[in-house]
Order: C-alpha cells, then structure tokens, then sequence
C-alpha cells in the first residue's frame, strides 16, 4: 500500500452510515458486545464457568450460571454497569469517542443519542475509564515535555482571579512522554514541575536505557537517563535527533479539543480528560472497529457509580463537577 494519504490513511475505517447499520437494533448491538467481551464463548463473571446458559427472554440479565446459581448480562462488572441506556446507543456512544480526535462534549452526546445531558455526562466518564489503557514503559527514543491546562487570568470572573502574577497561575499541570518507537504518549497530572516530580514521572514511564529528548526546563538536568535537550527560550527547537515535537503534537490536539469541544476541564475531573486523549492517540492506529474492541474490553472491571463521580452531597462543589 502506498504510503502517501492524509492521517492514518491506511486504516479500514467505519462511516457513520456504516455505524449505524451495524447497529440498527439493540439485538446487533448486544451480540457484539457479547462477541467482543467473550470471544471464546460467554463465561460466567462470578465463578469463571463455561456452563452459562443464555435467556434472552429474561432481561436485563440474559445469562445464568448452573454452577453459581448467579444471572448476569453482557453490561454486568464493565462501565455499563446498571446503566438503562440501550446496548445500541451505547455502541454509537464507542464509535463516536474513537473517531472524534478531540473529543465529544456531553451537550452534543446528548442530541446524537436524545438521551439528557446528565446521562451523556455520565456516560462520557465512563468511556473516559475504557480508555484508560494503564502505564507502559518505554524504550525509546523518548521525547518528555509538560504543558498547563486551565483559563487565562485575564479572563477570569474578578471573583476567580488569584492576582498572583499571569502564565501558568491558575493552571494544572500535566507532564507527558512520547515514545517514538512506537508512537505511543504516557501522560499524567502531576501537582508540581519540580525536578523531583517531573523526573521521577519520566523515569516511571522509560527503560534506564532510554534516549530522552527535553526542552531546556531545568527540572530535566541531571535525570538518569541518556539526555539531550533543546533551548525552546534560544529559538532552538532541533538539533539532529533533539526535538520536543512529538509530545508537542499531542499537547496541542490536547488543547484543540479543550477550547473547541470541551471549553473546560474541571480540576477535579482533569485526569479523566487526560486518560481519554492519551488512550484514543495509542489506539489510533487500529482499525476503527478494532479500536472499539479494545475499548469494550479495557471497560471490563471498570464500574463508575454516578456518585462516585460527583461525590457525597456535603462534599459537591458544582464548580468541579
């Protein structure tokens, strides 16, 4: 196949058309969730067994279990968990989260699905937690960078301004890696820039071996690792292998997706955020059905209770949520 073509040319796509005929009943939907979370046959959730008779008759929980006396359904132990929302909104609500590279706003997945918003917001979390494809480390070439998230000061409420100087006040942090082997970003908030922290995060996320690629920050100096760095402040931005431009790729798609869908990203809900760029960058190079798969099986064992997201009622701060 040729290697010239917009993005990721060379993967087998799905348009929403397609999306939607594929899954156009609930029935559809369901026997694909049930072939992507047991692709050797259904297996009971509680005691691991094969014996599992299925009751389509008998919803929710279609599938009993002969040797634990238990019912379970497809949803049972995953994001959707207890959620009444249909197995075909829910599959349009995957395939929505992996071909949108910035994101999907619980406002807009509440009118693609007419479902309230309340529930999209909900909903996105959770996708958000499927996503969420754990800590890798890598061997590199590495490229390590940080970036901030949050409004401008200037453009606060008089109320909200902390009038404590400008640039990153008021802001989160988040550091990150890029593994140019593979392509792949580890990223994570961190609650300071200093040394200590940003070099541990680096060497959690690189083989002691590596090649690390910096900025000049000097929070990188004296990490132990193989080091090169560039003076961003000098207007040196390559030198040979030297660059910061992959991580930096990612941070902006990060901040396209944080000005024109999302508008804001709470502080308390940053990391969910961050998880959902993170793990739509390392599965991009998947076909898009095969995208959804792995999310559909990364969902198992990830339950997220509505009030485990927004807190016990003396503890809500609508600000956060």
């Amino acid at each position: 196949m040729s290697k010239k073509g917009p993005g990721k040319h060379y993967r087998n796509g799905i348009d929403l058309m397609e999306a939607a005929a594929m899954f156009d009943t609930n029935e559809k939907a369901e026997a694909w969730f049930v072939q992507q979370r047991w692709p050797d046959g259904v297996q009971c959730i509680h005691c691991q067994g094969f014996k599992v008779s299925d009751k389509p008759g008998r919803k929710p929980q279609r599938f009993h279990c002969p040797d634990c006396r238990k019912y379970f359904s497809v949803k049972t132990g995953t994001v959707l968990h207890s959620s009444n929302i249909s197995l075909r909104k829910w599959a349009m609500a995957f395939y929505l989260y992996a071909t949108n590279l910035k994101g999907v706003s619980s406002m807009k997945l509440s009118r693609d699905l007419t479902i309230t918003q309340k529930a999209a917001w909900h909903m996105a979390h959770r996708i958000r937690e499927a996503l969420n494809m754990g800590d890798e480390t890598f061997t590199g070439p590495v490229e390590a960078d940080e970036t901030y998230i949050g409004g401008k000061e200037a453009n606060k409420h008089e109320s909200k301004r902390l009038h404590v100087g400008r640039g990153t006040v008021g802001k989160t942090a988040v550091a990150g890696v890029r593994d140019r082997a593979t392509g792949k970003v580890a990223t994570a908030v961190v609650e300071h820039t200093d040394r200590s922290t940003i070099q541990d995060f680096v060497h959690s996320h690189t083989e002691p071996f590596a090649q690390v690629y910096t900025d000049e920050h000097a929070a990188y100096k004296g990490i132990n690792r193989k080091h090169e760095w560039v003076g961003h402040s000098a207007g040196e931005y390559v030198r040979g292998q030297a660059h910061t431009n992959g991580i930096e790729s990612h941070w902006a798609l990060l901040k396209r997706g944080y000005v024109g869908v999302y508008h804001q990203f709470s502080t308390k809900h940053l990391h969910r955020y961050i998880n959902e760029f993170e793990g739509r960058h390392n599965i991009r190079p998947l076909d898009t059905i095969d995208q959804m798969t792995t999310m559909t099986r990364n969902a198992v064992g990830r339950q997220l209770r509505y009030n485990d997201l927004i807190g016990e009622p003396d503890t809500r701060n609508p600000e956060m949520l």
